[in-house]
């Protein structure tokens, strides 16, 4: 005959335990000792809960999209903003910490009285206690030893260390199982955690702030120190421009590599086939935004692969059946360090940026990306010059107003940086002016900028379309 397991053993024995105790103790005590074993099973929890949610593996998350399962779905909303479910997590715990020693401490008052230490009072006058310190104050001081070391004991150990251990070797399991709860406490402490992460933010703001300024010469030391390391051989200065990229990578956001909206070429969804394959033709890209009425409601994207078995077509062809719906919008704040790291999770190739209104402002493509590391990447498409621009001699130019300024320093030979202490929030020389002048200038109206003169070509009451600088390099070397 066969032995019972010892675990089920040992679980038989809870009941009786519990109701031995339940005799032995008051009725009081007992529940406040059940509600302790509570909040330490709460504490757990909730510690087991920030490991599992911020130790996910990109291959974990991968699953949960997968599963598209009510729990899945609700796990990756939650990680969707980190800073508030680590300052829910941190704020459930903390009321449970302080709960349970709440609670210790009534347990302790009323076990720990002046009658029970009297009945011990002969353990007392052996070390000659009694008579010069008083029963009261020797239970006072046994019963802070209990409720700070004992009680902090068994939180370190069940509360923190044993739960964390587990989770960490069951990441899935246990974000499932604590979805739920989690999304219960992220709403019922949103006021909270919401002002606890406004104020972590402006701070590391105000940190990262001086950091930068605290680290931007050694930035400029870095660019100083790849320019003397290499000789003027072509091959050696691709080399210095692509360490140049990574040391600026992390500093760039998606406006400043996008392409604007003006210049972003889209398909109307009410447009017939023929017109459709003319503008795939004429604009050489394999992915183009479907629209409909203009870019602000994008409703998908084509891509040209899916035509090449329907170019027999009629004009009267249904092509919107082709348009794939899945559009990867993101912020123009968004770096582009994060964005290539979406772009690998999400398998996708372009996005749509916007503003902070939901504003469509022009799209990134991971070719973008990469160009700001490894340079311009051509193909049988691209024109010679990516940059449109007239030089008409040493000092003299004439560029298109939507010119990155990147670009501009690059054709005029200064640093990437050289206008960034004026440029404010612009990203081209149009902006530029605009942000000097506060609105778009007549023609002919000169600006002086830094070493540089700046005098409108043309514009209209939109945009300025042409732009002439000159550079000063008297001015430039003093």
């Amino acid at each position: 005959m066969e032995s019972e397991p010892p675990s089920k053993i040992y679980f038989a024995f809870v009941p009786l335990i519990a109701l031995a105790l339940l005799q032995i103790m008051p009725q009081g005590i007992f529940i406040f000792i059940l509600l302790m074993v509570v909040l330490i099973c709460c504490s757990g929890l909730i510690s087991a809960s920030e490991v599992a949610f911020f130790g996910l593996t990109p291959h974990q998350v991968r699953i949960l999209e997968e599963e598209n399962s009510m729990v899945s779905r609700r796990i990756l909303e939650l990680r969707e903003k980190p800073r508030r479910l680590l300052a829910t997590i941190l704020i459930s715990n903390n009321f449970v910490n302080i709960a349970l020693v709440i609670v210790s401490e009534i347990v302790v008052s009323q076990l720990l009285t002046k009658d029970a230490l009297y009945n011990t009072s002969a353990f007392v006058d052996a070390y000659m206690l009694h008579g010069l310190i008083e029963i009261s104050a020797i239970s006072t001081f046994i019963q802070f030893l209990i409720t700070t070391v004992l009680v902090t004991i068994i939180l370190l150990l069940f509360g923190e260390i044993v739960p964390k251990f587990y989770a960490g070797n069951a990441h899935l399991s246990v974000a499932k199982m604590m979805s739920g709860p989690l999304k219960v406490l992220n709403f019922v402490f949103s006021p909270v955690s919401s002002v606890l992460v406004g104020w972590s933010t402006g701070l590391e703001q105000r940190i990262n702030k001086n950091r930068n300024y605290q680290t931007g010469t050694s930035k400029e030391d870095l660019d100083a120190a790849i320019d003397l390391t290499v000789q003027n051989e072509e091959g050696e200065n691709q080399e210095a421009d692509i360490l140049k990229g990574i040391i600026k990578f992390g500093d760039l956001s998606a406006r400043q590599v996008m392409k604007p909206r003006i210049d972003v070429v889209g398909l109307d969804i009410t447009e017939d086939f023929s017109e459709i394959l003319k503008v795939v033709r004429d604009s050489g890209y394999s992915r183009l935004p479907v629209y409909e009425e203009d870019l602000d409601h994008v409703k998908g994207m084509l891509y040209v692969k899916d035509l090449l078995g329907h170019t027999h077509e009629n004009k009267q062809f249904f092509w919107q059946e082709l348009i794939r719906e899945t559009v990867f919008y993101v912020p123009d704040s968004r770096r582009i360090d994060d964005l290539l790291r979406d772009f690998q999770l999400k398998r996708m190739h372009m996005a749509i940026v916007v503003d902070e209104f939901g504003g469509t402002l022009g799209i990134i493509t991971l070719e973008d990306i990469m160009e700001e590391v490894i340079g311009d990447i051509k193909d049988e498409f691209d024109e010679e010059e990516d940059v449109d621009y007239i030089r008409l001699d040493e000092d003299n130019f004439i560029f298109e107003g939507k010119t990155l300024l990147n670009d501009v320093c690059r054709i005029i030979g200064e640093k990437s940086g050289y206008f960034d202490d004026i440029k404010q929030n612009a990203d081209s020389l149009a902006g530029l002016i605009i942000e000097q002048v506060g609105s778009i200038p007549r023609v002919e109206r000169e600006i002086v900028v830094k070493s540089t003169t700046l005098k409108i070509v043309s514009a209209n009451d939109r945009r300025i379309e042409k732009i002439s600088l000159k550079v000063d390099r008297k001015k430039d070397n003093e």
